[in-house]
C-alpha cells in the first residue's frame, strides 16, 4: 500500500471511512468487523470516524465503539493505525444532524471518545462542522488546548472554507495537519480549499470521494467519462475516481465509506492504479 503523511504520520494512501456501518443502513456488528478487518488486510492505516456517527440517541460514539471492537480482534499489529475521530456534529436521535461547537461540549466529546477508542490519546481529532452560535476561533481554540494537554496527537477540521483553514492553522500555531471535506465527481466546490491544502501541506480527506453512500454504486452510470476510463483499464469506476483524487496532490488522502469488504477491497486497489495526463484531464471535465 502505498504511503501518504498527515502531520508527521505515514498512512495508507486510501483511508477507511466508517460511517456506513453505524448509521441508516447499517450492517450487523458481525460484517461490519469483517469489512475493517478486511481494509487491515489490506494495508489500510487510516480509519475515520465521528462520535455523531449512530442512529440513535442513546448510542453516541456506536462507531468509535465498533472499531475499537475490530481493531482489538484483528490478528495483525494495529499499533501503527490512526483512527481519526471528529466531534462538534450531533444527533438527537430523530434523523437530523446538528451542531455544537463550544468549547465545553468538545472537550467532553474529546472525555468519551477516549473512552470508547480505549486509548489515552486521540489519533487524529477533528474539528467535524463549524457551529454558527460558537465563533470558529473558539472552537478551533479548544483542538489547540486538547493538543497543549496531549488529549489529541494531531488536529484536524472539516466542512471547512479557504478562510477558516488560514484561521484554524494560525490559531493552532502552524499544527494544523488536515481538512476533511467533500469532494467527489459530483461535488467539486472544494477544489479551492483542496489547493489551499496542497500550499500548505495540509493533509486533504475527501468525504463521500464517491459519491455518497447511496450514489456510490451508481458512480459509472451518473459519470459515462469516469465509467469509459474504468473500462479502458479493466477496473471499477470507484477506482478510477479515487485514483483521480489521489492525482491531485500528494496531500489527498480519500477516505470512501464502506459496509462490505469487497468494498473497501475494491477501492484500496486505486492506490496502485495510474491514469494518464490526458485521462486525468478528461474526468477534470466530466460531468
Amino acid at each position: 500500500m502505498k504511503q501518504r503523511s498527515i502531520g508527521n504520520v505515514q498512512v495508507s494512501a486510501i483511508g477507511l471511512g466508517g460511517m456506513p456501518m453505524s448509521i441508516e443502513g447499517r450492517p450487523d456488528i458481525d460484517r461490519s468487523v469483517r469489512t475493517i478487518h478486511a481494509a487491515l488486510d489490506a494495508g489500510v492505516t487510516l480509519i475515520d470516524t465521528a462520535d455523531a456517527y449512530h442512529l440513535h440517541a442513546d448510542e453516541v460514539g456506536h462507531n468509535e465503539t465498533l472499531i475499537a471492537q475490530a481493531l482489538a480482534s484483528w490478528s495483525g499489529d494495529t499499533s501503527d493505525v490512526l483512527v481519526a475521530t471528529k466531534g462538534g456534529h450531533l444527533r438527537p436521535g430523530d434523523g437530523s444532524w446538528t451542531v455544537d461547537g463550544s468549547p465545553a461540549h468538545l472537550r467532553e466529546a474529546v472525555e468519551g471518545s477516549l473512552k470508547r477508542l480505549g486509548v489515552d490519546a486521540i489519533g487524529l481529532y477533528q474539528f467535524h462542522r463549524p457551529d454558527p452560535k460558537v465563533p470558529y476561533a473558539d472552537s478551533v481554540g479548544t483542538l489547540r488546548e486538547l493538543l497543549d494537554e496531549g488529549k489529541i496527537r494531531l488536529a484536524g477540521i472539516s466542512n471547512a472554507n479557504v478562510e477558516q483553514i488560514r484561521q484554524a492553522q494560525e490559531i493552532l500555531g502552524g499544527r494544523l495537519v488536515s481538512v476533511q471535506n467533500q469532494f467527489s465527481p459530483a461535488f467539486r466546490s472544494s477544489e479551492d480549499e483542496l489547493r489551499l491544502c496542497d500550499e500548505l501541506g495540509i493533509a486533504f480527506l475527501p468525504w463521500s470521494p464517491l459519491g455518497g453512500i447511496a450514489k456510490a454504486g451508481e458512480l459509472g452510470s451518473h459519470f459515462a467519462g469516469f465509467a469509459q476510463v474504468a473500462e479502458a483499464h479493466g477496473v471499477s469506476p470507484q477506482q478510477v475516481t479515487l485514483a483521480w483524487e489521489l492525482a491531485k496532490s500528494e496531500h489527498v488522502i480519500p477516505i470512501p465509506g464502506a459496509s462490505r469488504p469487497e468494498s473497501i477491497t475494491d477501492s484500496v486497489r486505486a492506490a496502485e492504479l495510474t491514469l494518464t495526463d490526458e485521462e486525468l484531464a478528461r474526468l477534470d471535465q466530466a460531468a
